[in-house]
Parts: structure tokens; C-alpha cells; sequence
């Protein structure tokens, strides 16, 4: 099966998203079009920066849409095209239900978690918050309510003790658009897209077993070194890593965690990142501090 038998329409933003693009690319699989969302300021200097799929779009002559709303004027554009089915990866905006329903074998998406379990905006992260061993991949027919459609394929994967939440992310892409492909190349797939559950291929989710995850907000890296846990501290440096980053303040300056480690059940600070300063250890930093 190739793209031209199915004819599909992307939507997605970020890296996960061009990054899934590119193994679809891989496997000769190409978009008719892709949805991504408007360019936006970014940085200090807040200059205004087109989306990783955008960049992607245009590299490899794709033609992209970037509503700013996904409205009436937007439904009737797809209306006036041809496509069999939708792909979503990390879109960023709640797609409309009648959007969802338009393509005649459906919408599907990948989230990067074993749904039921963390639906929502972070389920990478929230593995590693909660000390997880296990993880994975979820191929799912997208359904208006959050991450609730039916499950198409899954794959397991370990977390290892040290894994960051980049590292941890880099793999489940690499096996979400893998299982992606497979799944787009498997004969019992289309209809099951359009909503034919079968136990051979794909089961609705059990209701009674979701559990929800939330978006992750800048504060949401603050710890306190004195009251938390060693593990919930560590767990917290792995899943924040990349953003907010774990911090704590001192002397009303915020200080950040730049390098730390879980050694014989306790939370140990290597390198630090002082407000308005350079990187240094931290155990110059407690000398300094301590005079």
C-alpha cells in the first residue's frame, strides 16, 4: 500500500510531529497536505518563527495550510479537497469533531503513552514522574473526547532508572512512527479506522482504567530540596530536563539543576545554573553561600 491509495492529510507542529513526518518519508509515505499551526514569536527577542512541520512542509514541497482557527471557513476548505484519511501528531488545537469525521476511513493519532493510561498533554513526562518502568506507544482512532478513541495497535517499552525525558521522547517517536507505518500498511486497517473494531486488530479503551496528565506548566519545575523525596526530586529532574527545568531558590535568586544524579537513595546536585551566572558545581556554590 502506498500514499496515493490512501491519500492523507497531516496534522502537527513540533518536532514529534516533522520527526514522524520524516520515518513516514522514509517509508514512502507522503501527505497530500499538511495542517500545521501559524508562526509564532519565539525567544528573548520573540522573532516570529515558522513551526518545525512548516520547515519540513517546505523542504519537501508539501503543500501546508497554518489556520489560525479551525472555524466554518476552514471546514469548507476541506470539504473542497480529496483525502481518505487524517494523521495526527501533536497538533496543538482540539480538532472539531465534524473535522475528525470528515475522511472516509477517519482520523487516526499516535500518543505516546499505553492509553488508557495518561491521556492528555504529558504522558512522557508523567512515566517518568511517577517512577514508571514501563511505557509506550498508542495508535488510536481519534475520537472528540480526550484521547478516548478506539486502540488500533500498541507497543510496550521499557524506562530505564536514568533516562531523561528527551531520551525517553527520541525513542517512542522512533517506534510511534514505525508502528505508524506498519500500521498504514496492515489490510485490516482502513476499516478500522472508519470505526470497525475488531479484537484482532484494535479494542475500545476500558473507561474505568484512564488516568489523565496535565499540561506542564513553568512552575511546575520549583522543588523543595528539604521536604521532597530523593526519588521524586531525581524523577523530576529526568522528566523536566529540557523544560521548565528543576529549580529552587535561594537568597530570592532562582537557581537551576543542571546535572544531578540518584546515588544510595540520595538526590545529589552536581552542577548548578545560579540566576544571571554561569554554570558552576555545587559544591562551590554551597562554599560560597555558606561564608
Amino acid at each position: 500500500m502506498n500514499t496515493n491509495n490512501i491519500n492523507f492529510i497531516f496534522f502537527g507542529t513540533p518536532d514529534v510531529a516533522s520527526e514522524t513526518l520524516e520515518i513516514l518519508k522514509q517509508n514512502s509515505y507522503l501527505p497530500s497536505l499538511i495542517i500545521t499551526s501559524p508562526d509564532k514569536p519565539q525567544g528573548r527577542k520573540m522573532i516570529v518563527t515558522p513551526p518545525p512541520v512548516k520547515i519540513w512542509a517546505i523542504e519537501n514541497n508539501i503543500p501546508y495550510l497554518q489556520p489560525e482557527k479551525l472555524n466554518e471557513e476552514f471546514t469548507r476548505e476541506l470539504e473542497a479537497r480529496s483525502y481518505n484519511l487524517f494523521v495526527v501528531v501533536a497538533y496543538g488545537k482540539i480538532i472539531p469533531e465534524k473535522i475528525l469525521n470528515m475522511p472516509k476511513f477517519g482520523s487516526i493519532n499516535i500518543h505516546y503513552s499505553l492509553l488508557p493510561k495518561y491521556r492528555g498533554a504529558s504522558p512522557v513526562e508523567s512515566a517518568i514522574l511517577n517512577g514508571d518502568t514501563e511505557t509506550g506507544v498508542t495508535i488510536q482512532k481519534m475520537a472528540f473526547k480526550l484521547d478516548s478513541g478506539a486502540i488500533i495497535t500498541q507497543e510496550k517499552v521499557s524506562v530505564f532508572p536514568d533516562e531523561k525525558v528527551f531520551e525517553l521522547r527520541k525513542r517512542l517517536i522512533k517506534i510511534g512512527g514505525e508502528l505508524l507505518v506498519k500500521t498504514l500498511q496492515t489490510p485490516s486497517f482502513l476499516p478500522l479506522a472508519k470505526g470497525e473494531v475488531s479484537k484482532a486488530v484494535g479494542v475500545k479503551q476500558d473507561e474505568s482504567q484512564a488516568t489523565f496528565c496535565k499540561k506542564i506548566k513553568k512552575e511546575d519545575g520549583l522543588v523543595n530540596l528539604e521536604e521532597e523525596p530523593p526519588n521524586v526530586l531525581y524523577n523530576k529532574f529526568r522528566a523536566y530536563t529540557h523544560w521548565p527545568r528543576v529549580f529552587f531558590f535561594k537568597n530570592s535568586k532562582r537557581i537551576i539543576i543542571t546535572d544531578a544524579e540518584l546515588t544510595e537513595g540520595k538526590f545529589v546536585i552536581k552542577k548548578i545554573l545560579p540566576e544571571g551566572k554561569k554554570e558552576i558545581k555545587y559544591e562551590e556554590f554551597l562554599k560560597f553561600t555558606s561564608k
